[in-house]
């Protein structure tokens, strides 16, 4: 395992915010993300989590931190997975507030600074989500949701959102607040906490490899009596799908992390047998959508 270890400037920053990106051949979007983060000066780490990238991805980024003490990188691990990588990028961060950050995700200047200064007058352990956006400024789905459950999923993902009375958990289409809003889910893609409310939460659950475990976390916030809340005006480009990983697999991973997930929070047993019933059906939708796609465009 191999780790730069060059001291960060020592200078005067309100709030110490530490970013934490996990990578894995995410492709030309990685180093517009790095740039976008470099560029605010709220920022006062970046920690990159090498969980896979090609080699010129690698000399870049390397070449970049041997210019920019802000930069961090931690490679050698080999795939981890993303909860895993994001507990082992925290470890080794300096600052008092945590955001995971996607490497396909161009953050805008002043988020950052924007949701930890929502946490702060938040209950922990607290989470605050950024405001995910297209490239043309549209509000992509995921970055808000409500909470998950059998009923909610069912809806949410066949046409049954389409009825009347029936209301996806996906609340993209909804109004934009015009302030910091509660939310029983905001998006791991930008997800920003403080180091006391981690480890009060004890990070994420690394059984979940790929998906699910940002639902997860905020999960178990919500029910340590902590605030989960979107923030509006803290604005990201998220391109999505850009890792060169095979759809087939992430959706694999999805799955599981769904089964996974009402598992656990399944507390009935009859709750536990009807996942048990529904989990051939789950498996044919998920895999069925995910391998129909993968005829057209095998990579992600």
């Amino acid at each position: 395992m191999t780790t730069n270890v060059v001291p960060l400037p020592v200078h005067f920053i309100k709030k110490r915010i530490s970013i934490i990106m996990v990578s894995y051949f995410t492709g030309a979007s990685l180093m517009e993300a790095v740039a976008a983060v470099l560029a605010d000066q709220d920022i006062f780490e970046l920690i990159i989590v090498d969980n896979g990238n090609t080699a010129s991805a690698r000399g870049r980024l390397w070449a970049l931190a041997n210019k920019q003490r802000r930069v961090r990188i931690v490679q050698g691990h080999g795939n981890i997975g993303f909860g895993r990588g994001c507990n082992y990028g925290a470890k080794i961060t300096k600052g008092d507030y945590l955001l995971f950050l996607n490497p396909d995700a161009v953050i805008e200047n002043g988020a950052a600074m924007a949701m930890a200064d929502c946490g702060e007058r938040l209950t922990k352990p607290w989470i605050t989500g950024g405001n995910l956006q297209t490239e043309h400024g549209v509000e992509q789905r995921g970055s808000r949701r409500e909470a998950l459950t059998p009923i909610s999923a069912l809806i949410s993902f066949t046409p049954l959102h389409r009825l009347p009375n029936l209301q996806s958990m996906h609340l993209e289409t909804q109004d934009l607040p015009d302030r910091p809003t509660a939310m029983p889910i905001v998006s791991g893609a930008c997800m920003m906490t403080d180091r006391e409310s981690f480890e009060l939460l004890g990070g994420f659950d690394e059984y979940y490899f790929l998906h699910v475990e940002d639902i997860d976390i905020c999960r178990r916030a919500e029910q340590m009596g902590g605030d989960v809340y979107f923030v509006p005006n803290a604005k990201v480009i998220h391109y999505g799908s850009t890792s060169k990983a095979r759809l087939l697999g992430v959706e694999g991973n999805k799955l599981i992390g769904f089964l996974r997930y009402f598992w656990r929070y399944s507390s009935k047993i009859w709750a536990k047998c009807l996942l048990i019933l529904a989990a051939p059906f789950m498996a044919l939708a998920i895999m069925g959508r995910a391998w129909w796609l993968s005829v057209r465009k095998p990579w992600v």
